[in-house]
């Protein structure tokens, strides 16, 4: 029997993470990490390349909030992480109970509390030196602050674990995948890039996100084998963040802000976020308004994937897209940030569940598969751990509730019935 050998295709969260815990676990494993971009790129197409990204573990889901507890205490404590960690604090704006649900769950996981606080609106807006008197409370009763929280240089993250699992043994090709290899039997054994390259290994674990739905429709398309595709498992989606250069005096003020995340107006989609300053005094937010882009593919399936073109046409955003972000400022800062010129505006394209869980599972479809992706916006927190229970599924050994909830062949759930799922078009933001 061959020794096990691994091909990962994409290099963000749940690809880099599985590369690192596999070369961990197996020093002397051949595992080679593909991705259209290099870690040394100055721009990436992958939703875990950003400037900052949320490191919470404020979930109302038991089960998220355990997990993201276990990875923020990795961010905390090993060195290779916590260079990239900045415990700031949330401060979390909802209409729905949320700061209790959060509490509650904490004090069920046996964490400590006391960094916590379920605040009255009129005692919250005091809180960080009143940066968040301005915004928008309608409806609220309680604002939750967490100062356990806080966010990561995610970009910075990043690479430097990739670079890691380089230094320890991990093959990167920088490369484009064009299809799966299949033996005789229909096992999968390995890729073949677009340049030509063929790679082949016992396990080959697409960590895709938002492209996974366009690749498995062409998998379907070349094996004439309907069962590759993600049907209705995956929606990609796209979501724009922007940035404001902050004077010297403004940034000094906002030295301490904590992460924001602003739920109203509940009727425009998700919830809006700010995250704290980048070394360079930069203000970052993300907009409300979560998009699809269905495109006609070849199979002559309706399917939601990022433009075309290289760069995801990422840094073309237009007007209604420049406006949401605008608002997300409006609605989090009120009057003070109307001199606030907001740019950088990029589209961060993810991919959704209809339940919000992950896929880490082997593929039905082909021995020698497996997915291992699907972020839905929240997934990059789990960095420092997610490829552990990769590695798991792998063996076998991924814990039954977690099999059963991040398996590719699971009830997928009816998204009329969720509070938010992303209905509008791309096109239709022009």
């Amino acid at each position: 029997m061959a020794q096990p050998s691994y091909i990962i295709v994409g290099a963000g969260v749940f690809g880099t993470s599985t590369a690192f815990h596999l070369i961990t676990k197996f020093p002397n494993a051949s595992i080679t990490l593909i991705d259209r971009n290099g870690p040394e790129d100055l721009t990436r197409v992958a939703a875990s390349w950003d400037w900052n990204k949320v490191v919470r573990a404020d979930y109302r889901d038991p089960l998220y909030c355990k997990l993201a507890l276990d990875a923020q205490d990795v961010w905390r404590d090993d060195p290779l992480w916590s260079p990239f960690y900045h415990q700031s604090g949330i401060y979390w704006i909802s209409q729905s109970g949320f700061a209790g649900k959060v509490l509650e769950n904490y004090k069920k996981l046996g964490r400590d509390t006391s960094g916590l606080a379920e605040l009255p609106v009129e005692e919250a807006k005091e809180e960080y030196g009143g940066l968040f008197k301005e915004a928008d409370y309608e409806g609220v009763s309680k604002v939750l602050v967490n100062r356990t929280s806080g966010w990561a240089d995610a970009k910075g993250a990043l690479r430097r674990v990739t670079e890691r699992a380089i230094e320890l043994g991990v093959k990167f090709v920088k490369g484009e995948i064009h299809e799966l290899l299949f033996d005789e039997e229909g096992a999968c054994i390995g890729v073949k890039t677009k340049d030509g390259e063929k790679l082949e290994a016992t396990h080959t674990i697409l960590s895709t996100g938002a492209f996974t739905p366009k690749f498995l429709d062409s998998v379907a398309v070349a094996t004439e084998k309907d069962e590759f595709s993600a049907g209705k498992r995956i929606l990609a989606a796209g979501v724009t963040t922007g940035l404001a250069q902050l004077d010297d005096d403004t940034a000094k003020e906002f030295a301490k802000m904590p992460v924001c995340i602003q739920e109203n107006p509940p009727n425009r989609g998700e919830d809006f976020g700010s995250l704290p300053l980048t070394a360079d005094n930069k203000l970052k937010w993300w907009g409300q308004i979560i998009f699809r882009n269905t495109q006609t593919m070849p199979s002559g399936r309706q399917i939601s994937a990022p433009p075309a073109s290289a760069d995801y046409e990422q840094w073309k955003v237009s007007d209604p897209l420049i406006e949401d972000v605008q608002l997300a400022n409006k609605y989090t800062f009120g009057t003070r940030g109307e001199a606030w010129d907001i740019k950088e505006h990029r589209i961060c394209w993810e991919a959704f569940t209809p339940s919000d869980d992950f896929i880490i599972s082997p593929h039905s479809a082909a021995k020698g598969l497996y997915v291992a992706t699907i972020g839905s916006f929240h997934g990059f927190k789990f960095f420092p751990i997610i490829g552990s229970y990769v590695v798991k599924m792998l063996e076998g050994t991924l814990e039954p509730d977690l099999a059963k909830r991040w398996a590719w062949d699971r009830e997928i759930p009816d998204v009329t019935k969720k509070r938010f799922w992303p209905l509008r078009e791309l096109k239709d933001l022009q």
